[in-house]
């Protein structure tokens, strides 16, 4: 038998070049990976070296009273960090003081620049309580400083305190106009949130009572539902308490009403019989 027909049979599935290929050597194994320590070790270093420090830090998209504030704490936080390792999370406590701020985009710009986007809490409406307003997010955070004269207010006894609306009556109320449609929101001249329930009232419209600030999005599916009516549009109000069963009231039987029955006075009551 030749010396090619005595070989080891190849291994099924493996191709003949790959059988024929040499194996690495100890020293090609070692080479290799005090390659990857020398490339990793050098990234990390690289990273937190001052040839990337940050030295300019560019601030955008927030405005009002704090907006110094803001762009200062930024900046001082960024300072200490280099544009290959930013955190994120660390520059968002450094302005959690700050309720107008809701969320930071970052973008770096080798090898010294951090540009940081502020994304501002929008307010809703405003809490109102005798003379003070303080403007309010859709999530309760309160915006002090923040101008919405033009947003509806919302109605309490107590005046706000703290950076986050507490009173249970102050959160239905918002609940309540922070589900609002955009159409109908915008047609809200006020909220009020009282031991009846909440009730928003429309420019030109009806008062839609809510009750509870539960299942809101449900009601005002039947507010939209009803207000398509136009005799329900000239309503004084629009029961939602159960909006499987909305209610238009304050109809007059001309307008399409229910009639009105009036009550009969009582018949006076007979007088004793004498013996």
């Amino acid at each position: 038998m030749s010396a090619r027909s005595a070989a080891a049979p190849r291994r099924p599935g493996v191709p003949r070049i790959l059988t024929h290929l040499p194996r690495p050597s100890g020293w090609t194994a070692m080479i290799v990976a005090s390659t990857l320590v020398i490339l990793i070790g050098g990234w990390l270093l690289l990273r937190d070296s001052g040839l990337v420090k940050v030295s300019t830090v560019e601030v955008s998209g927030v405005s009002g009273q704090q907006a110094a504030q803001v762009r200062a704490a930024l900046d001082d936080a960024a300072r200490g960090m280099t544009t290959l390792n930013y955190d994120r999370g660390e520059l968002l406590a450094a302005v959690a003081q700050y309720p107008i701020v809701r969320d930071v985009v970052v973008e770096r710009k080798l090898p010294h620049t951090l540009r940081i986007r502020v994304v501002p809490r929008e307010p809703v409406g405003v809490i109102r309580a005798g003379g003070m307003r303080v403007a309010v997010a859709a999530d309760g955070a309160l915006l002090r400083g923040v101008s919405a004269a033009d947003l509806p207010p919302i109605d309490v006894t107590l005046p706000p305190t703290g950076v986050r609306v507490a009173d249970p009556r102050a959160a239905a109320g918002l609940a309540v106009l922070a589900s609002a449609p955009d159409a109908l929101r915008r047609r809200i001249t006020a909220v009020r949130s009282g031991g009846d329930g909440v009730t928003a009232q429309l420019r030109g419209g009806p008062a839609l009572r809510f009750g509870t600030a539960d299942r809101v999005a449900s009601k005002w599916i039947a507010a939209r539902q009803v207000l398509r009516d136009p005799l329900a549009r000239r309503a004084t109000y629009i029961d939602l308490r159960i909006p499987e069963r909305p209610a238009a009231g304050g109809l007059t039987e001309a307008q399409g009403g229910a009639p009105q029955v009036s009550e009969l006075a009582p018949a006076p009551a007979a007088a004793p019989s004498t013996p």
